[in-house]
């Protein structure tokens, strides 16, 4: 974590800086600290993402479930990253969008499971 703080402490004391005077170089600054921030998180995302695997194979949970959590996890985090980027940039307008985007690629990712909700909740009121 201390990389994560000082990498974007650096970042935005340049950012800072050089918006005064080149302001479109603070937004590359901004989106390549973003972006070393990630591939710093890198490895300690893969040791989540192999822990949740291992506890879903050992467990009664349909996997259909953990792929479309996982999924709609992965939308969020890029959408959120896209939508910090484009207000950075003072995009709000297109960061709302992207922002729009997002919900609606997470609502299209959850459509298997709502669906089989529906039959469930279907099933129960014929009984």
């Amino acid at each position: 974590m201390l990389q994560i703080i000082g990498l974007g402490l650096i970042a935005a004391v340049i950012c800072v800086m050089l918006r005064q005077y080149k302001p479109e170089y603070a937004i590359v600054v901004s989106l390549a600290a973003g972006g070393m921030m990630v591939l710093i998180l890198l490895p300690d995302m893969l040791l989540v993402l192999h822990e949740v695997e291992r506890i879903v194979s050992g467990s009664i949970i349909d996997e259909l479930y953990m792929q479309i959590l996982l999924r709609a996890l992965g939308i969020c985090f890029i959408t959120q990253i896209a939508c910090d980027a484009c207000k950075d940039a003072g995009e709000a307008a297109m960061s709302s969008k992207i922002e729009m985007a997002g919900k609606i690629a997470v609502l299209a990712t959850s459509l298997p499971l709502f669906r089989q909700v529906l039959a469930f909740v279907g099933m129960l009121m014929r009984s």
